[in-house]
C-alpha cells in the first residue's frame, strides 16, 4: 500500500503544480480524489496502455465530473499513456490537456468528453452495455461529483441501469459534501445518496475514499459483486482538497488556483515521492 499512497502524494504534487502553472483549474475535488485514482490505475483496474477508443477487452475509466482534470491527467502521464512532462502544458494554449477532457485532441486515455455535469453514467452505461453485447467479462468504472446529482439526467440513468440489470458497471460518487456555490446541503440537499442508490435498484457499497487501505478493499469487493443481476455503486467519502490543512473542506478551492506563497506552502505538506515532472 505504501508504493499507493506515494504515488497518491505525488499525484497530489502535479495537480498544485498544474494549476498554478495555468493559474486556472479544480484543484479541490482533485486532490480529494487522488487515493482513489492511484488505487483505481494501479491496482484494481485491468487496462491496456496502448490506448484504443474502444477498448476492447479491457476494463475502462470514465470520468463524468470531468473539471477534476488534473488528477485525471496526472494518473495517466503516471500511469505511462503519455510524457508526464506533458503535464507542464495544462490549460495552455494547443495543449492536448484542456481544462476539462475532449477526445478530439486524441489525449491517450480519454475515451469521452466530460464537464458538461450529467452525462457520464449514461455514458458509462452505454459502455457497459457494449461489453455485454461483445460477451466481455471487463468492467466498466465511473467517477461522478455528489453536486453532479443535481442533474435530472443522472437519475434517469440510475433507474436505467437497474432495470436494464447493467451488472458490469461500477460507479463511484465523490461524496464529498462541496460544490462550487457551497455546502451540497445548502445549495441542494442531496439527503442520504446510498440509500436512494438502493431504492433505484443497485448494490451499494460506502468508503473512506482518503484511507488507501479501505479504497483497494471496497474497490476490490465491488469487483466481486460484478455479474449479480445488480449495477454497483460506492458512495466515497472524501475531503475537499486533502493533503493541504488549508484548503480541505472549503469550497472555495472548488476552482481557485493557489498563488506562489500558497504552493510552496502546499508543496511542504506533500513530500516529493516519485520525482516532479
Amino acid at each position: 500500500m505504501n508504493d499507493l499512497k506515494n504515488t497518491a502524494t505525488q499525484i497530489r504534487r502535479d495537480i498544485l503544480r498544474m494549476v498554478h502553472g495555468a493559474n486556472s483549474g479544480h484543484p479541490g475535488g482533485s486532490l480529494g480524489c487522488a487515493d482513489f485514482f492511484s488505487a483505481l490505475f494501479f491496482k484494481i483496474l485491468k487496462h491496456n496502455r496502448n490506448f484504443t477508443m474502444d477498448g476492447k477487452g479491457e476494463d475502462i475509466f470514465l470520468l463524468s465530473n470531468g473539471h477534476i482534470s488534473p488528477v485525471y491527467y496526472s494518473t495517466l502521464a503516471r500511469s505511462g499513456y503519455f510524457d508526464k512532462a506533458e503535464l507542464a502544458t495544462f490549460r495552455k494554449i494547443n495543449s492536448r490537456l484542456q481544462g476539462h477532457p475532449a477526445t478530439h485532441e486524441h489525449l491517450p486515455g480519454i475515451r469521452i468528453a466530460s464537464g458538461s455535469l450529467g452525462q457520464g453514467m449514461s455514458v458509462a452505461i452505454g459502455a457497459a452495455l457494449t461489453k455485454k453485447l461483445n460477451k466481455e467479462d471487463t468492467v466498466v468504472y465511473s467517477l461522478h461529483g455528489d453536486g453532479e446529482l443535481d442533474e435530472g439526467q443522472v437519475w434517469e440513468a440510475i433507474m436505467f441501469a437497474a432495470h436494464h440489470k447493467v451488472d458490469n458497471l461500477i460507479s463511484t460518487v465523490d461524496w464529498n459534501g462541496q460544490q462550487i456555490d457551497g455546502p451540497t446541503d445548502k445549495v441542494m440537499g442531496l439527503g442520504n445518496i446510498k440509500q436512494k442508490f438502493e431504492a433505484f435498484g443497485w448494490t451499494t457499497l460506502e468508503m473512506n475514499g482518503n484511507e488507501m487501505d479501505e479504497v483497494v478493499a471496497t474497490l476490490e469487493k465491488a469487483k466481486t459483486l460484478v455479474g449479480k443481476g445488480k449495477p454497483i455503486a460506492i458512495m466515497m467519502h472524501t475531503i475537499m482538497s486533502k493533503g493541504v490543512d488549508f484548503m480541505e473542506n472549503d469550497h472555495n478551492w472548488h476552482g481557485v488556483a493557489p498563488n506562489d506563497e500558497q504552493l510552496a506552502k502546499a508543496l511542504a505538506q506533500l513530500p516529493e515521492t516519485l520525482g516532479d515532472y
